[in-house]
């Protein structure tokens, strides 16, 4: 029987709304500004994906299990600052950081421990990874293979978007030109060997958490966007099969309208710029997107307003069309969320999907004056950007000019001044503000866990083939020096228990170091 739609007074809720002489675009169809699916929220609501990952992989697997009974139904993993720079937990630089702002991931034997009991098959994850993205997605592909899981069956995503570390965030490793090689060679590798996983979430969401309007937060992420097409053009591979494994990863801050016109915007540009570069197939032209609520509009000060602001966020998320969601635990300006925190960010975007009535049509606000304006503004404010952009010879030469990076922190400055003369109104920071006791109940780390770690990289060094490891580094030593895609030497070198810190160093020898 199909399911009715109607408000609670009975009034019937049709799929789509349109006024024929204006508003003839329809869902689903080029350019995809109402929306990449015909019937959106109405098939199938968004993923609920909630990033979790902290400590050691027993106590993040834990976290996981936790967030699964409680009715998220993709998960979503935080490494910590080692892992995401090639550095094994024993490493001098790992030292106070191992665990904090992540789980540390050492080798294969941490992601068995990471997903224990979870089956790789039945679950989507995706792993805010970059520079070592290419041996992390390793070890989940060494996983499901030794789940029996069918590699042609696995989903999920990494981000390895490397050009916004250059611009706005900072965890490269090598320079910019071999990155891209590693990017391409996972882009190739997984067209053949694990086709439904999404290779690359082009982030805008860092660009915006380091102090970029939304327009900057567009413009930059579109044109980073660009340059991962061309470059996989340049490697021969087809569009209209790799472009449909890109994904985009947005912010959503508070300002209502802006955020849900930044998203219309987003699909209706994305789509002009992959037909422009030749893609023909529609799976190849729609933006897909992940998007985070804010996490720099959260505040220490009164902490609870922030379950406010994340529910304001996540309702715009959902209005512009987002097809998964991040909500942030509202005591993360004070540290890493809580259990009842995650929880609370969970209820939220059930609230919305089961409570609301906002899924029940597709674009709910196309027609009105003001989105479709502001989505038309945006559009424009963005294409002055990316035109600039072009012109310098594309993002990657935009970044090594120092160009993004000017942009951005010139904006994060001028909000600054605004927050400080009173020009912009932070509530419970620089107006409605009150005397507050020091947090209790704040979620910290412990930094024993480096021992934890250190002991567990001892233990399989002396269990391991010490022998089949070096020669399975070896080998990527000599693929790296080549043209060869290193895909596969990787996942040789991580099925063989090789640390996380071997591979990187490895590659460190080979490229450098940026």
């Amino acid at each position: 029987m199909a399911k009715k739609f109607s408000t609670t007074s009975g009034i019937e809720i049709k799929e789509v709304y349109t006024e024929p002489s204006k508003m003839d675009e329809l869902p689903g169809q080029f350019p995809f500004t109402r929306g990449i699916q015909k019937d959106m929220y109405r098939g199938k609501a968004w993923t609920m994906r909630q990033y979790a990952g902290f400590s050691t992989a027993e106590e993040s697997n834990k976290r996981y299990h936790y967030l699964l009974s409680q009715g998220t139904n993709g998960l979503s993993v935080a490494f910590d600052l080692p892992t995401q720079i090639g550095y094994d937990s024993d490493h001098e630089l790992s030292e106070g950081e191992v665990g904090k702002v992540g789980v540390a991931i050492d080798s294969l034997e941490d992601i068995e421990i990471l997903f224990d009991g979870i089956q790789l098959k039945d679950i989507t994850t995706s792993m805010t990874i970059n520079a070592t993205a290419a041996i992390l997605l390793a070890m989940y592909i060494a996983l499901a293979k030794k789940q029996g899981a069918d590699l042609s069956q696995i989903s999920g995503t990494i981000q390895n978007d490397i050009l916004k570390e250059y611009a706005a965030r900072g965890t490269y490793i090598y320079p910019p030109t071999p990155s891209m090689r590693l990017i391409t060679d996972i882009f190739e590798y997984c067209s053949k060997e694990v086709p439904k996983w999404n290779t690359i979430s082009i982030s805008g969401y860092h660009i915006r958490e380091a102090g970029s309007t939304a327009v900057q937060e567009l413009a930059f992420t579109l044109a980073n966007g660009k340059a991962y097409l061309k470059a996989a053009l340049e490697k021969g591979l087809d569009i209209n099969v790799f472009a449909k494994r890109l994904s985009f990863f947005f912010n959503c801050h508070n300002n209502f309208f802006e955020e849900i016109a930044k998203f219309r915007a987003a699909r209706r540009m994305w789509a002009h710029i992959t037909k422009e570069l030749g893609a023909t197939d529609a799976g190849a032209q729609k933006l897909r997107f992940h998007t985070q609520t804010g996490g720099s509009t959260l505040t220490a000060q009164q902490p609870l307003n922030n379950i406010i602001r994340v529910s304001n966020q996540a309702l715009a998320a959902v209005l512009g069309g987002t097809q998964s969601l991040h909500t942030n635990g509202y005591d993360e300006a004070l540290s890493l969320p809580t259990e009842a925190a995650a929880k609370i960010a969970l209820r939220t975007q059930q609230i919305i999907a089961f409570e609301s009535g906002v899924t029940d049509t597709v674009d709910p606000l196309a027609g009105s004056y003001f989105i479709e304006a502001l989505t038309d503004e945006i559009e424009a404010a963005a294409q002055l950007y990316l035109d600039k952009i072009e012109a310098m010879g594309g993002a990657v030469k935009a970044i090594e000019q120092d160009y993004i990076q000017q942009e951005i922190a010139a904006s994060a400055y001028q909000y600054q001044i605004d927050i400080e003369n009173g020009e912009k109104i932070l509530v419970g920071v620089n107006k409605f503000t009150q005397q507050e006791n020091a947090p209790s109940g704040v979620f910290r780390v412990d930094d024993s866990i480096r021992k934890t770690q250190i002991e567990k990289i001892k233990k399989l060094k002396n269990k391991r083939d010490n022998q089949a490891v070096e020669t399975t580094l070896q080998l990527l030593r000599i693929a790296a020096r080549s043209t060869e895609n290193l895909m596969p030497f990787i996942v040789s070198s991580v099925e063989n228990y090789a640390t996380l810190g071997e591979i990187a160093d490895i590659l460190r020898d080979v490229f450098g170091e940026y």
